[in-house]
């Protein structure tokens, strides 16, 4: 769930951010994201739930910030999948002509998601056999990459040509964190993991530390193959392996899209079904939560889905949509943070033996400030817009208790 679809489009926008000095983004935020790593561990080991994330949140802090940080995790969803759409659209256009480029984004951006969505009407069952045909092709155009490129590098590339400003370190790190991020989403099985105390701890801990190297690596690599074009380029892994060979570019290419297509795919399976919730639960219109007479799937909360992320994706770009999902991330993240240390104060213990870190307290203090500092780093409109978000939820879910406590009476 980590390695996904954004590293094959961020080291373009790490290097028009901070140039050669990118893979240190990643290293720097893979300390601040692997202290998150460490509490969601420490509170998935107490509380292993299929609520993920923001079931250990609720359990902590009551439903009012459950409801909260359920609504933070899909709209990061829906602006995550905005983003990768984006730069799906911007590969394929990649293929045609300049004159060609909108048309040809609007048709991908629309073809793609809206193809994906009515996979998923049809059933829980196809959507999930899309998923699988191409989630086990998403590692090995990564791997060829590093195998074929780690000798093609040239020293020269390494030279920096700017320094970069304040503004550019923190779209950088808001860039790295989000290419790290997805922890979140494979929390949400927690409660049919097999021996959740010692499995989830360790599963993160591995996928964090390998996953931080990897894009390090993939890092280093496109900047000594591409130097200054890297931070223009459409599809820079693509775009490197030309330099090796033309046949390369084109297996990266297919690789590339294929490896969005299946994220796109998985997330339109599974984020949509949390709107679905919300609306079972009486917290979104009940219009949401109707399923599909024949299918049986939650089609008007896909649907609403897919179509929020087509908007999203024809009218944002990659970099743009990426700060706004990685921002609610971090806030998601600040929340988990507090909800682990609470948990572990409290003794609360569902299942076996927690985690018991040791360090649980300096983690959440670096967790909690790296996340902070991470939305700080954001433009003033982001951070009202993410206030704003997380306002408007409060007051939705305020609403809708009260209406529900008066039907009670």
């Amino acid at each position: 769930m980590i390695v996904g679809a954004g590293i094959f489009a961020v080291p373009a926008a790490l290097a028009a951010c901070v140039g050669t000095y990118a893979p240190f983004a990643f290293l720097a935020c893979g300390f601040a994201v692997g202290a998150v790593a460490i509490c969601l561990a420490e509170g998935g080991s107490r509380v292993p739930t299929s609520g993920g994330v923001y079931g250990v949140i609720e359990a902590a802090f009551g439903p009012l910030a459950g409801y909260v940080s359920g609504t933070l995790l899909w709209v990061s969803c829906v602006l995550a999948c905005g983003a990768v759409s984006a730069a799906l659209a911007d590969v394929a256009a990649s293929l045609f002509p300049p004159s060609f480029l909108g048309p040809v984004r609007a048709v991908v951006i629309i073809g793609v998601i809206g193809g994906i969505a009515l996979v998923n009407i049809g059933g829980v069952a196809r959507g999930a056999r899309l998923v699988s045909a191409t989630t086990t092709l998403k590692l090995a155009p990564l791997a060829i990459f590093i195998l074929a490129g780690a000798s093609a590098i040239h020293s020269s590339n390494f030279v920096p040509a700017v320094q970069p400003d304040a503004q550019g370190f923190g779209r950088a790190m808001i860039l790295a964190v989000f290419a790290l991020v997805g922890m979140e989403t494979s929390l949400c099985a927690s409660g049919e993991v097999l021996q959740p105390n010692h499995t989830i701890p360790r599963a993160l801990i591995i996928a964090m530390l390998s996953t931080t190297l990897l894009y390090a690596a993939i890092q280093v690599i496109a900047q000594g193959i591409l130097g200054s074009s890297l931070a223009t380029s459409k599809a820079p892994l693509a775009d490197a392996m030309a330099h090796i060979h033309p046949a390369l570019r084109a297996l990266m290419l297919a690789g590339t899209a294929l490896s969005m297509f299946g994220w796109l795919g998985s997330d339109i399976l599974g984020s949509p079904r949390q709107l679905f919730a919300f609306a079972r639960d009486g917290l979104l219109p009940r219009v949401v939560g109707q399923l599909h007479p024949q299918s049986h799937a939650p089609h008007i909360a896909i649907l609403c889905y897919a179509t929020l992320a087509i908007v999203l994706a024809l009218t944002g770009t990659f970099a743009e949509l990426v700060v706004l999902s990685t921002l609610s991330v971090a806030a998601l993240y600040i929340g988990g943070c507090a909800a682990s240390w609470v948990l572990a104060r409290r003794g609360v213990a569902l299942f076996g033996m927690p985690l018991n870190f040791h360090f649980l307290g300096a983690a959440t203090v670096i967790g909690i400030g790296g996340m902070l500092t991470l939305i700080a780093l954001g433009s003033r409109q982001e951070i009202i817009g993410l206030v704003t978000l997380i306002g408007l939820s409060v007051l939705i879910y305020l609403v809708q208790a009260r209406s529900a406590l008066a039907r009670l009476h």
